[in-house]
């Protein structure tokens, strides 16, 4: 069978100017260059005169509402009726040296600092330009799946929290030396063919695009960028006049492009400078050499069928887990969003946060915190039985739901300002009234499913770890009833980002994962819940689908907006 696809890329037209990239939420990581250039890239897939499916994948740290908000209004100004949002999805590669300042929510601009709006017009822009392309080059393409295990020798990707990943009961238990095991090794690749031959391709892999660190100062893809450039030179090596490659994420939560294991800390210091761009391309060739390989080992399996898809925004801080999900708990809930200590430690690796010793003190000072609060018999302090009830053991740092950091008003931080420059810049901010009536962090999330034949693709928001998201994928597939020749995915990072999805499991170890998995130790559960009900829809017949289509984020205030907007870049 053959479909209309069409595909194209385009540039992201930002300038560095000495703003804070995104991703390691370092103030000193400020991009004064760039190494390579970031990109939109899209496939639009159309069978029929029926909408049109549009994935888009973006050289970025993370998507935001406004993101897709800029790209949905284009979409539309473009192409009126003939659009159907539920079938348009924006990722991205997660890459940790792009742009920042493109989200209305307050936290994750912080270190930029606040909002850019260039940024933002900016990745419209590139979206915009790359579905143009896309749209115009439509033409009669076969699209194939394939999947393959990499080799364990294949040095590209290892689990950097092992000891939460073995609390699962269903997984197999490695040892220290075995992280390069505790993962999902199987690349899946979308392929289109048009003559016989490969023009283009999307691969679905999870590892995290942290091989540069956060001491360097320039954009770059990192390793799904590397891996996209050298499939595209290779396909364009073999007379493909216009190659698109998008190396998209999976589960890639707790998956590290950095060895861990005995002596990983002293390894990953002899990574410096130009040695971690070599590693990025290194790791990013492997990933792109083992999709080519697949390409040139077999044809597949060719794709046919409908395509379809649905969206939905769910409050993810206010939602009962279907006991099934739950450990048969009945009255399991998820929360307003709050941060652990783990989360401000870091990851000793990837990307090492406070100091140790301030941690312990963090620590310290959140249990005291939650001991008072337990003891309380202010009428203002019983909602918190609930709160600790959903975060379970989590150290609550930040609660970003009631915004507060240790008890304490974001104005009031007891914490001088020289001693974080974070800090001093959240209690600068409050103090301006610029975050009086937004949200820190998302909690309106959209949920999406797309069909693409035999293919079905959940959607997710957020960084999933490998469990959570094997979890997920499973629960959607039960729940579809799928044939023996069809196959569930899972795409992540996609349509806005708030942090990471573990299991319930891996959340009682409190890593950093655990602590920046924000609604609660029955977040997965939530979101197995939702997307159950999102796919029950998607198998029922369009004139029969009951599901939200009318819940959307809150607008967060354009008077506070514009008091954290085009902040100067830190010196």
């Amino acid at each position: 069978m053959h479909y209309q696809v069409g595909w194209g890329k385009a540039q992201l037209d930002i300038t560095p100017c000495g703003y804070a990239m995104h991703g390691f939420g370092m103030p000193g990581h400020r991009a004064t260059g760039t190494r390579n250039p970031l990109y939109a890239r899209c496939f639009v897939i159309q069978d029929g005169d029926s909408a049109p499916l549009m994935y888009c994948c973006l050289d970025m740290g993370y998507v935001t509402h406004a993101m897709r908000s800029g790209v949905v209004a284009w979409l539309e100004s473009q192409l009126g009726d003939d659009f159907d949002e539920s079938r348009l999805v924006l990722t991205c590669t997660h890459t940790h040296s792009g742009p920042g300042g493109c989200a209305h929510e307050g936290l994750y601009n912080l270190v930029t600092p606040g909002f850019v709006p260039e940024h933002l017009d900016a990745v419209v822009a590139a979206c915009g330009s790359a579905l143009s392309q896309a749209l115009e080059t439509r033409a009669a393409t076969e699209i194939r799946y394939h999947q393959q295990v990499l080799a364990e020798d294949i040095p590209v990707a290892w689990n950097r929290s092992l000891k939460a990943h073995n609390r699962n009961p269903d997984v197999t238990r490695y040892s220290p030396n075995q992280t390069h095991l505790a993962l999902d090794r199987t690349m899946h690749l979308i392929s289109f063919y048009r003559q016989g031959k490969v023009e283009a391709m999307l691969s679905l892999f999870g590892v995290h695009a942290t091989c540069l660190s956060s001491h360097l100062a320039e954009y770059d893809g990192d390793n799904k960028g590397y891996a996209s450039l050298h499939a595209e030179s290779c396909l364009h090596a073999e007379g493909v006049e216009n190659p698109v490659a998008i190396f998209a994420q999976g589960t890639a939560g707790d998956v590290s492009p950095h060895y861990h294991g005995p002596g990983d800390l002293k390894r990953r210091r002899k990574i410096k400078g130009e040695k971690e761009y070599a590693y990025a391309r290194q790791n990013g060739q492997r990933q792109s050499q083992h999709a080519l390989d697949m390409l040139a080992a077999g044809e597949g399996q060719s794709i046919s069928g409908p395509l379809d898809g649905v969206l939905s925004y769910v409050d993810m801080s206010n939602q009962a887990v279907a006991p099934e999900f739950a450990n048969g708990q009945t009255q399991a809930r998820t929360s307003s969003p709050c941060h652990g200590v783990a989360f401000f430690c870091g990851t000793p690796v990837d990307g090492p946060g406070m100091p140790a010793p301030l941690g312990f003190v963090a620590r310290r000072l959140a249990s005291a915190e939650r001991r008072r609060k337990l003891k309380s018999s202010s009428p203002e302090d019983r909602p918190y039985q609930e709160l600790y009830a959903s975060q379970g053991p989590k150290d609550i740092l930040l609660d970003a739901g009631r915004k507060r950091v240790l008890g304490y008003r974001l104005g009031k931080i007891p914490l001088p300002d020289l001693a974080d420059p974070l800090v001093a810049e959240l209690k600068r901010q409050a103090k301006l009234g610029a975050l009086e009536n937004s949200p820190m962090v998302p909690s309106v999330l959209p949920l999406q499913i797309i069909q693409l034949g035999s293919l079905r693709l959940v959607c997710a928001p957020g960084e999933f770890t490998t469990t959570a998201g094997r979890r997920l994928v499973a629960s959607v597939a039960k729940s579809l009833s799928l044939a023996d020749d069809e196959t569930c995915l899972i795409s992540t990072y996609c349509n806005d980002y708030m942090g990471y999805v573990t299991t319930y499991e891996e959340y009682q170890e409190q890593a950093y994962e655990g602590g920046h998995t924000v609604y609660g130790q029955w977040t997965l559960g939530a979101f197995q819940t939702c997307f159950v009900t999102l796919a029950r829809a998607l198998k029922a017949p369009q004139e029969n689908r009951r599901y939200d289509t009318h819940t959307l984020p809150p607008s967060v205030p354009d008077s506070e907006l514009a008091l954290r907007s085009n902040l100067p870049a830190r010196n």
